[in-house]
């Protein structure tokens, strides 16, 4: 399988950041084992949206789009699992 290259919105960036420091390092390593394989056990699709999916990384999760084509992984949101999807 080809390998992807994972892409980070500047939103995520941001929530990325806010997290603390053992958070964030969990959260990147499962954000750069995306790039090997974008769909992991676990992983779930967004209901009312065509390429949008979640994986959970402990109470946090990572909302991100897969493009097939174009090989890229967009990370489009971080957050606590109360309120990420609001």
């Amino acid at each position: 399988m080809a390998r992807y290259r994972v892409e980070i919105a500047r939103s995520a960036e941001k929530q990325l950041r806010r997290l603390r420091a053992a958070d964030r390092r969990r959260v990147a390593r499962a954000m750069v084992a995306l790039a090997g394989e974008p769909f992991p056990a676990g992983f779930r699709k967004l209901s009312g949206y065509d390429d949008v999916f979640r994986i959970r990384v402990g109470v946090y999760r990572v909302l991100y789009s897969v493009s097939g084509r174009t090989l890229v992984i967009i990370i489009l949101k971080i957050g606590h699992r109360k309120d990420v999807y609001r």
